[in-house]
């Protein structure tokens, strides 16, 4: 799945053909437990599964799977140039930094020639909307272009979770400066079977805004 939305790659083929995923070598980053590097194998890929987070690891090593798990920074990305064959990364790393370029260029780096990135992240618009599912969710209550992170802490006031926004041409300069060719941006509109909530996503906002971007970059 690339979000909420329930975009799956078998139905957008953003990767490639299914057929073709067969003995290619693709990066996950922030791969979570790991459940996009398990379907990956399970087309024939060889995946490799990273994340910041040890814990996170912990559970894709208790769900199972045959390949490797790497606990690391994805902006400094512990792999020989020219290492895989795609990369890829599902509301992953990226939206977690405060500079995703220096987690673009590593992709840029570890990637083969003609090799594909393809990330997705909330789409740039939410941040302008409460967070919310209902009808409280669809006015505007901030500025699309205040990039302020989003940040919760405990209660010593060290930070636990940490956001970044970054606007729709923020994220397409990003990639261009990277190195990268933007193929194609993706906006998955709701559809008509998804009756789920979760968070802020809902039937009833997902039919009027977007909510997720998903970016296909290709390295010449």
């Amino acid at each position: 799945m690339w979000g909420p939305e329930g975009l799956d790659e078998v139905e957008a083929e953003l990767l490639g053909p299914p057929e073709e995923l067969k003995g290619r070598d693709v990066l996950e980053l922030g791969a979570g437990a790991a459940q996009c590097s398990r379907w990956l194998a399970g087309q024939g890929a060889r995946p490799v599964a990273l994340d910041i987070s040890h814990r996170q690891l912990q559970h894709a090593l208790r769900i199972g799977g045959s390949f490797p798990l790497v606990c690391a920074d994805a902006g400094a990305l512990p792999f020989a140039d020219g290492s895989f064959d795609l990369v890829c990364s599902a509301y992953g790393a990226l939206p977690f930094v405060a500079d995703p370029r220096l987690v673009l260029r590593e992709a840029h780096r570890v990637l083969r020639p003609g090799g594909r990135l393809v990330f997705s992240v909330t789409h740039p618009i939410r941040w302008a909307f409460p967070d919310e599912p209902g009808p409280e969710g669809l006015s505007v209550s901030g500025s699309y272009f205040d990039r302020t992170p989003y940040v919760e802490q405990d209660e010593e006031g060290r930070a636990v979770y940490v956001e970044h926004h970054r606007t729709l041409g923020d994220r397409v300069r990003d990639v261009v400066a990277s190195g990268f060719r933007l193929v194609d941006l993706v906006e998955p509109e709701w559809p008509a079977w998804n009756s789920s909530e979760w968070g802020g996503w809902s039937p009833l906002r997902g039919n009027l805004i977007p909510g997720t971007a998903i970016f296909v970059c290709e390295k010449d």
